[in-house]
């Protein structure tokens, strides 16, 4: 019993001291966060002060910037956000090839694109076919070959023309004995008798397709009957020639097209609802490949078509060298002008805000530029270049037409400034 109290003093005497140890720790551990606390206020309270004497100094700084400037509703340019103007150097200006032009409303001149398609003139171009149901026996041009007025193109072969041609070989040689002999000898009714049975003989041939030279060779009995041969009309090109020696055709059926290609035709296609005036004698530029020819405005047509829902402007243009073949796609250019005056300015002057907002420039003071936001209105397209109408801007003011590119990355660079400087 006496060795185990010793042994218990030692241990009791150990817990004691442990846990004094640890409640002093502890103590000292709070003071230490009381005393980072009391010190994490004081800086604050600096902080705060601080900013408040720079919110302070800034504001009037800003106070009597606007008092110096003027800027605001009094000026013109309605309210303006913190960081919309922009102060350059002339180096800067030079460097950046900033340059600035007067807003003026004017009547603007301008061209309006349209798709286009080169097609055969109809008022200069017809189908060879026959008027009775025949048989194809020769065919004397191909397709693409250039004929004249009165070449043979293709020989048929009828029965009706067979059965025509004997009736005129009567009929004429008939006619021919009846002139002979005179009116006062065959008398009133037989000379006429003779006379209308030839015109009609010589009628029914020329309904037929066949030219006087070859009615008039009729009256050799050489002549084998039912062969016919059409000819060229005018002078003209080969387009089309879908057809095989020995085929049976059947009247109407086409043979063959021929156009004149001295002018030809051009038919642009615009939206349905393309509001423009496009009278008879319009000029317009046509492009086909890298060559301009000068069309003339001859239709307009009053209805949409069906399939491509565009709106048809047909042009006829001179083909004078044969640089120009039905099917060609082609662009075509109006030069047209704006009813009323209108503020515009080129494409370069245009930018984007950073709420996306469309903008342009505004010289507000020598080397001191405002960003003023536009509403867009037409686009214009003409010899000098992409040019936008634009509304918000009174006419006069001198607005940047190249640089604002640079203008803008100066402003979004001091958009990132803490302060908008």
């Amino acid at each position: 019993m006496k060795l185990m109290k010793t042994t218990l003093i030692p241990l009791l005497t150990l817990f004691t001291l442990t846990a004094e140890a640890h409640v002093t720790a502890q103590e000292q551990t709070e003071q230490h966060d009381h005393d980072h606390g009391q010190n994490e206020q004081l800086a604050k309270d600096k902080h705060d002060g601080h900013e408040a004497d720079e919110e302070n100094g800034h504001g009037q700084a800003h106070d009597a910037h606007d008092a110096h400037d003027g800027h605001g509703q009094a000026d013109g340019h309605g309210e303006e956000s913190e960081g919309s103007e922009v102060s350059l150097s002339g180096q800067q200006i030079k460097l950046a090839g900033i340059e600035v032009e007067n807003a003026k409303s004017a009547i603007m001149d301008y061209q309006l694109y349209a798709p286009g398609e080169v097609k055969a003139n109809g008022y200069t171009s017809y189908l060879v076919s026959p008027r009775v149901d025949s048989v194809v026996l020769r065919r004397h041009v191909g397709l693409g070959d250039h004929v004249e007025q009165g070449q043979p193109l293709v020989t048929l072969f009828s029965e009706t023309v067979a059965e025509a041609q004997a009736g005129f070989r009567v009929a004429s040689s008939e006619w021919q004995r009846i002139q002979k002999l005179g009116k006062k000898s065959v008398g009133d009714k037989r000379y006429i008798s003779g006379q209308s049975a030839y015109n009609a003989a010589l009628g029914r041939l020329q309904a037929y397709g066949l030219s006087k030279e070859a009615i008039a060779s009729l009256a050799k009995s050489s002549q084998p009957l039912g062969e016919y041969t059409l000819s060229a009309i005018s002078d003209g090109a080969i387009l089309s020639d879908d057809f095989q020696q020995g085929q049976r055709v059947e009247s109407g059926e086409s043979l063959m097209v021929v156009a004149d290609e001295h002018t030809l035709w051009v038919e642009a296609r615009l939206a349905p609802n393309t509001q423009l005036d496009l009278p008879v004698g319009t000029v317009a530029k046509v492009k086909v490949g890298d060559n301009y020819f000068t069309a003339k405005v001859t239709q307009e047509a009053h209805t949409i078509d069906l399939i491509t829902r565009t709106r048809i402007v047909r042009l006829e243009v001179a083909n004078d060298n044969h640089l120009l073949h039905s099917g060609m796609f082609a662009d075509v250019y109006f030069s047209l002008k704006s009813r009323k005056p209108v503020v515009a300015v080129p494409e370069t002057a245009l930018m984007r805000s950073r709420d996306g907002d469309w903008v342009v420039f505004i010289e507000d003071e020598p080397k001191s530029f405002l960003m003023q936001e536009v509403v867009l209105g037409r686009s214009f397209n003409n010899v000098s270049g992409q040019w936008r109408e634009i509304k918000g801007v009174a006419s006069g003011s001198r607005i940047v037409t190249k640089g604002a590119f640079f203008i803008a990355s100066q402003l979004a660079k001091g958009g990132f400034d803490p302060h908008n400087h």
